[in-house]
């Protein structure tokens, strides 16, 4: 294989050009892009990757056809209809931030927590993502963004139990004797792990898939346990009253390296399988089941995702699964013990990157991007401080995938606010933007990318030149602070110097170069021994920061904000999981992969349909007091009763009424961690 620094030269010779998958998938894939003439040809996994293996998803396998799409946005636009509209015109780059610029000084000078950035995981980069741009806004004074809309529930809960996002190791899944996937529909959004899984199975392991919706990965699982939504930490109890009531504990493991055995185990005892079930909404028989299987079974691992913290009780959910590997002793062995994320071992130097030393001492307000359509509406106050007068939006498309979106709609649509987006197409947030800006997509630009499935870190290199007119969503910044007047040496730093500056003193930049990727020395049985990175080095089933903050110490369940059954009106609980062709709201824009989705749909069990009078195929309202939301109905056991499907995310211009699924979620924020409540969530359906 030929390796290139930098683009490669236009020869006829192909070009084989080391990259990494941006999205926020937890394989992140090694890459190799082909190039001729200057052209990206094909894009394929990294064979000498071992997690990617040569293997990439159905959705990055046409990233060409992504980069070089009919709609990509090459030029910089000016907004020239009304909001919404998605009306505008060419600009010259010089022309666009000259104007952002001066506008964002004159807000900047009556105070700068007035301008605030939203950006997410369009690209889960450390350089394109909040590298130049955190530095930039440090600089300013900005507001601070709370990035909570994906992960935080779940990763507050595992810093609480197991002193950060850590884990067993990937791909030792494929030794394991008995796997539970919980909360993960592993084909759809981790494949990588999929594989692994597979072969495990092939060696006579059981797989156990705990989901309110029967998946692609549930039915090729050899049980299925169809919990309600928001109940998960009710089971993980009742599995703990199981194995204690059995004495399938590793008493050795929890007396040496565990905090709060007592207290645990009288909250356990008092989640019986019949308390749980009940609860759960499935046979107390399930419930003992795994728990023989999971209490008897060695090596036992735990694959959790964080589809199952995206409601009121997610943080607390995410502790109490977190606790029974050190139960049974799985951590024992390399096969065993729970993985919901496993960036925490990275030793990235974000520090480096993000200079939050610029901020020179000043306290910029937070706002949770969550509560972005809330926000967007408030005055200025004492408590909340000053009115947004400006937004900058990068990596993120939050008028679809912000919640409660008709609130995100009505506060984008201001008249008053000042909106800047940089984009690759035109969103639905675009379209509400006063300037456009274009950028570049991962063929095209320098990056740095640690993961939270696997222990790599992998550097992207541009294999193309930027089409047209794009930038990279550092160059814009440097240029931004240019003009603010900004002088900082920092803001000269190129993008190639940032991805060894993010390398920090513990990952060599030089490996990177030379494969694409180096791999973390991680311990392959990290917590046999316990040395958990916990304040006390145990596993801490009781949490003193938590009851410090006043808090239960001990993970519980907590019943959701809008519990399944509670409401007459909206007797339906709601989940909006992925599309399998979509992620989040990235490639909806594709038609080849639209075509396999065809259009927004609605799963729901004939058991709720039939009273209803709903057909399959017909188009249904779904509906609730934050909105409604017109889709086809699906007729199908995907669907458990009493729960429906709503599959996302569709961009809101493709819907069959100009909205998408979360016009149906509220802004309400997990117990821990501030998180979103996706899958909280009551409605009703009835024919459109």
């Amino acid at each position: 294989m030929t390796s290139s620094i930098g683009i490669p030269p236009s020869v006829g010779e192909p070009q084989h050009v080391r990259g990494a998958c941006p999205h926020d998938c937890p394989d992140t894939c090694a890459l190799v892009t082909t190039v001729v003439d200057g052209v990206a040809v094909k894009v394929q996994g990294n064979p000498g990757h071992l997690p990617t293996d040569g293997v990439l998803c159905a959705k990055v396998s046409r990233y060409t056809e992504r980069t070089y799409h009919p709609d990509r946005l090459l030029r910089p636009m000016r907004r020239i209809g009304p909001k919404g509209s998605g009306r505008f015109e060419p600009v010259g780059w010089d022309e666009a931030l000259d104007d952002i610029a001066r506008r964002l000084k004159a807000i900047a000078a009556r105070d700068p927590q007035a301008i605030l950035p939203y950006s997410y995981a369009g690209t889960m980069g450390l350089v394109q993502g909040e590298g130049m741009a955190a530095r930039f806004f440090h600089r300013l004074g900005a507001s601070l963004l709370d990035r909570t809309i994906c992960s935080t529930a779940g990763g507050a809960g595992l810093t609480h139990t197991l002193g950060g996002k850590v884990g067993m190791k990937v791909e030792f899944f494929a030794e394991a004797r008995l796997i539970v996937i919980w909360g993960s529909n592993s084909i759809t959004s981790n494949l990588h792990f999929w594989r692994l899984a597979q072969e495990a199975k092939r060696r006579g392991a059981k797989l156990v898939c705990i989901d309110p919706r029967r998946t692609e990965t549930a039915e090729k699982c050899h049980e299925h346990l169809a919990i309600l939504p928001g109940t998960d930490a009710a089971l993980a109890l009742a599995l703990m009253h199981e194995l204690i009531r059995n004495d399938w504990l590793d008493h050795d493991y929890i007396e040496r390296h565990t905090l709060g055995w007592e207290a645990l185990r009288e909250r356990a005892l008092r989640w019986t399988p019949e308390r749980a079930a009940a609860v759960c909404g499935i046979p107390a028989q399930q419930i003992r089941d795994l728990a023989r299987d999971y209490g008897t079974t060695k090596p036992a691992a735990i694959r959790l995702n964080y589809g199952m913290q995206r409601v009121r009780g997610g943080g607390n959910a995410a502790r109490a699964v977190a606790c029974l590997p050190a139960l049974t002793g799985a951590w024992r062995h390399r096969a065993g013990g729970v993985l919901l994320s496993s960036s925490g071992w990275s030793p990235a130097d974000r520090a480096a990157l993000q200079r939050i030393d610029l901020l020179a001492g000043r306290s910029p307000r937070v706002i949770n991007m969550v509560t972005i359509g809330d926000d967007l509406l408030r005055s200025a106050s004492p408590a909340f401080g000053p009115r947004i007068e400006a937004l900058v939006v990068y990596n993120s498309n939050p008028v679809a995938v912000a919640p409660e979106s008709a609130r995100v709609v009505q506060g984008f649509a201001r008249e008053d606010l000042f909106t800047v987006v940089l984009e690759q197409f035109q969103t639905d947030t675009a379209d509400y933007a006063d300037y456009v800006l274009p950028a570049t997509t991962q063929l095209e630009h320098w990056d740095l990318h640690t993961a939270y499935g696997h222990t790599d870190v992998l550097l992207n290199r541009p294999a193309i030149a930027p089409l047209g007119e794009a930038k990279p969503n550092t160059q814009v910044f440097r240029e931004l602070a240019a003009r603010m007047g900004f002088d900082d040496p920092c803001f000269a730093d190129s993008d190639e110097q940032m991805c060894r500056q993010g390398c920090g003193s513990r990952i060599d930049f030089d490996e990177l170069l030379d494969k694409g990727f180096a791999t973390l020395p991680v311990p392959d049985a990290p917590f046999a021994e316990g040395r958990f990175p916990t304040a006390s080095g145990r596993c801490e089933f009781f949490s003193a920061t938590l009851a410090r903050q006043g808090l239960d110490g001990l993970p519980d369940h907590l019943p959701n904000y809008e519990p399944a059954g509670a409401s007459e009106r909206f007797p339906l609980a709601m989940i909006s999981p992925p599309a399998r062709n979509f992620l989040n709201s990235t490639f909806v824009n594709l038609r080849s992969l639209r075509d396999i989705e065809r259009e927004p749909v609605l799963e729901i069990h004939p058991a709720d349909a039939q009273p209803r009078g709903i057909a399959d195929g017909a188009v249904v309202r779904v509906f609730n007091e934050r909105g409604e939301y017109h889709c086809k109905a699906e007729i199908s056991e995907r669907a458990r009763p009493g729960v429906v499907n709503g599959l996302g995310i569709w961009w809101r211009k493709f819907g069959l009424a100009g909205t998408n699924v979360n016009q149906l979620t509220s802004q309400r924020l997990t117990d821990l961690g501030g998180g979103p409540v996706f899958y909280d969530c009551l409605v009703d359906v009835q024919p459109a």
